[in-house]
């Protein structure tokens, strides 16, 4: 087994692949790590502060989250891409681990991000579509970027975070899921799209009542989590894993409102793409022929940095530049132009012929890169357009010429200092095999953490098989997983199944009566049930799988029926002192068998005031049945 694994990862190790979705993969992880920022940002009071606006306790968060956002910025951008992955990778550990977030606001895919942010520290994801590729060429302007080779890196920097992040995920959830009825029963993705609290404001009614679709798309995922990590290997079959497994979290993302874990993990497909639809789709995206040429002065390190930058952001490859001394001679339009005049301004010709020059062609260049038109329109606004021109002489006439040969490179260019390249590329080249051997190693502990958190909890747990005498092993193995959880993210994905959902025949929401003595529903959850935009992800966690189980806790959903009032009562600019709140109940469903509507069903139930609540100095009252769990 360990020479198989050896000589496979030998194999892959030695084969080189374009970086191109490499880039793509940073750019979707860096923006969902974005937007949840921002999601933090705005429920800033309700995640971190004991109690909303009304007792601070982390007056330095927004700061903090402040500062991620710089950082997730960077790696968007690609911009010193090793430093931001690791800042970023400790940020997610620190806010998950040392702050409420996984108390009571575990979004749900907080341990995936910070697995895929560890694989993130070793992947080239740098090379493609990002500023520090642009830094490299700037370090040396005299080498023209047509010289410059696409870069390649190891296709096991694919494979490996698809084998670690998806298929031991899918495979331990698979495990779980075998143990719950409606999984048994075909009905893993009927059941939750018919609870209101799990499901966005799209209807899929339509799709839910076919019961025989639901039997296949069920069957279909428990087939494809057990098998996906031994077969996606094969080029046949990797097609339909991929098409499959984006359709799966397509849905999620679109039907239910969880969509930072649908999001999260579309990004990892990107990565199973096959190579030749990327080349399929620049063939349509990038020009076969440029459609404007620009001429520079190649003496003018300037006006090498411009076209390298220019170049840089033209994605679609219609500009071509070239030097103005060796290419002129093969365009008449422009021989009649002195040479001392042309080498002036940066000169355009179009494939009309047109010729253009100064503030001109920076507003020709941003129209034929097309997705920066707007660009060039604004610059070509009559008061714009003159601040420019006044602009660009100013630093056209002031520049510096040299006669560059060999000897006026830089003899320290900007190089990649990643952990890929002293890994991956340095240390291979020096013992090839010593350190495959590592990463054999390396791979066979991953496993061996997933497989502690599967048998734990997806077979011992679940059988009840616990022991005194295995007592030891059990604290060695919840030991373990700590460590693998907060630092890899290999954590049991046991979501959504029978433990979960049996007996949940009870939803929770809040109404208030306003001044006028109206009842009016918070912005929170609607009188369907559904919980409103922007109430998804975390929050959605923290009111539909804490506050409100199966067996609620009476203190547990009185802390965050306070978190909620206080939070939403001080956006209204609600008066505490005059404001009731009241506490609704409404009966559902959610049966192991397929029930026809059943949507509609849970969304149609009737209220009921069960208890009230009300805020005096800073203290609130609330008034609750006993059992509620007995209603």
């Amino acid at each position: 087994m360990t020479i198989r694994l050896f000589n496979k990862i030998h194999s892959l190790r030695n084969k080189q692949v374009p970086a191109t979705a490499l880039g793509l993969f940073r750019i979707g992880y860096g923006l969902i790590t974005l937007q949840e920022i921002i999601f933090l940002l705005y429920f800033n009071h309700l995640i971190f502060d004991p109690i909303p606006y009304l007792d601070i306790e982390f007056p330095m968060i927004p700061a903090f989250l402040g500062i991620w956002v710089l950082v997730a910025s960077c790696v968007v951008l690609g911009y010193r891409y090793q430093q931001a992955v690791i800042w970023n990778y400790l940020l997610w550990i620190v806010f998950v681990n040392f702050t409420p977030m996984q108390r009571d606001f575990d979004g749900g895919f907080d341990t995936f991000m910070i697995g895929a942010g560890f694989f993130l520290l070793f992947m080239p994801a740098d090379k493609t579509f990002s500023l520090d590729n642009l830094r490299y060429k700037l370090s040396r302007p005299f080498v023209h970027y047509s010289t410059y080779q696409k870069p390649s890196v190891t296709v096991l920097t694919y494979y490996a975070p698809i084998v670690i992040c998806l298929g031991f995920l899918y495979f331990d959830s698979a495990v779980h899921k075998l143990f719950a009825e409606h999984w048994r029963n075909g009905l893993g993705t009927w059941l939750p799209a018919t609870q209101p609290y799990y499901v966005s404001a799209l209807d899929m009614s339509p799709l839910l009542n076919q019961e025989w679709l639901q039997n296949i798309l069920g069957y279909t995922i428990l087939v494809f989590q057990f098998t996906f990590i031994f077969l996606f290997w094969q080029r046949q079959l990797r097609i339909v894993y991929l098409c499959i497994g984006m359709g799966l979290h397509l849905g999620i993302t679109i039907s239910f409102n969880i969509y930072p874990f649908g999001l999260g993990m579309l990004c990892f497909y990107l990565l199973m793409v096959p190579f030749a639809w990327w080349r399929a789709i620049s063939s349509v995206l990038v020009a076969t022929e440029p459609t404007l040429t620009v001429f520079f002065d190649k003496l003018c390190p300037l006006c090498n940095r411009t076209v390298l930058v220019l170049n840089h952001f033209d994605i679609f490859k219609h500009i071509d530049f070239k030097n103005a001394q060796d290419n002129v001679i093969n365009y008449p339009t422009l021989r009649s132009i002195d040479n001392a005049v042309l080498l002036k301004d940066l000169y355009a010709v179009d494939t009309q012929g047109r010729i253009y020059s100064g503030v001109e062609t920076y507003i020709q260049i941003a129209k034929h890169m097309r997705y920066l038109a707007f660009i060039g329109m604004i610059l070509s606004l009559p008061l714009i357009k003159t601040i420019a021109i006044k602009k660009y002489r100013a630093i056209a006439d002031s520049r510096v010429r040299i006669d560059c040969q060999e000897s006026c490179l830089p003899t320290t260019p900007v190089t990649s200092n990643t952990w890929y390249t002293l890994l991956f590329e340095q240390q291979t080249e020096q013992k090839p095999k010593a350190f495959t051997r590592k990463l054999s190693k390396i791979f066979i502990v991953l496993a061996l953490l997933q497989l502690n958190s599967t048998i734990h909890y997806g077979l011992i747990y679940r059988l009840k098989l616990h022991n005194p005498v295995l007592s030891p092993l059990t604290q060695t193995s919840n030991m373990l997983i700590l460590w693998s959880q907060t630092f890899v993210g290999i954590v049991p994905h046991a979501l959504y199944l029978h433990d979960h959902f049996q007996g949940y025949d009870h939803i929770i929401a809040i109404t208030y009566t306003d001044e006028q003595g109206k009842e009016q529903w918070l912005p929170f959850i609607n009188e369907e049930g559904r919980m409103l935009a922007p109430n998804w992800g975390r929050v959605h966690s923290m009111w539909a799988n804490i506050a409100v189980t199966p067996n609620i806790d009476n203190l547990r959903l009185q802390k965050f029926i306070m978190k909620i009032t206080a939070f939403y009562g001080r956006n209204l600019g609600l008066d505490f002192t005059k404001t009731t709140f009241h506490i609704q109940m409404k009966k559902i469903d959610a049966p192991s068998h397929w029930v026809y509507d059943q949507r509609n069903l849970n969304m149609a139930g009737t209220w009921v005031i069960i208890g009230k609540a009300q805020w005096q100095n800073k203290q609130i009252q609330i008034s609750l049945p006993d059992d509620i769990n007995r209603l």
